[in-house]
């Protein structure tokens, strides 16, 4: 029976793991995978559980296996949450990096907000929720690094 539940139970944490977006939360690792890689940064501002149109983007782009495919291979993408709800607070440490990431990248406040950036941490370009197809939101942000 143990045997059953392990197996049952590392297959459901490689499922999730496959099919997740692999996102970053540490700036500095961040900037760090972008240099050795050579791929841009893209940092989303976001309020996973209050932005409505924030919570769209994650599931019409983020989320899709056409973005996901591409991100893996092409970009290093870093998270800035605010989450509103006390259920999905995040650690005090992260909401101060993500409150010093907003000082420096978001100073108008804007939820989605995303933010293509150098290894150096210099910003691209940037972008807000679009109604588009994931390979649509692809090609702009691939403009920003060209």
């Amino acid at each position: 029976m143990k045997k059953i539940i392990l197996t049952v139970t590392l297959f459901l944490v490689s499922v999730i793991t496959i099919t997740a977006q692999n996102w970053q939360t540490d700036f500095t690792l961040a900037k760090d995978i972008s240099s050795k890689e050579h791929k841009p940064i893209i940092l989303v501002f976001q309020g996973s559980d209050w932005c409505g149109p924030c919570i769209k983007l994650d599931h019409e782009i983020w989320s899709t296996d056409a973005f996901k495919k591409y991100a893996d291979k092409n970009y290093v993408m870093l998270q800035a949450d605010f989450p509103k709800r006390k259920k999905n607070a995040l650690p005090e440490a992260q909401t101060k990096a993500n409150a010093k990431l907003a000082e420096a990248y978001n100073k108008n406040g804007i939820f989605p907000f995303v933010v293509v950036l150098n290894a150096k941490g210099e910003v691209l370009g940037e972008t807000s929720y679009k109604k588009t197809t994931p390979e649509n939101y692809i090609k702009e942000i691939n403009a920003f690094t060209k």
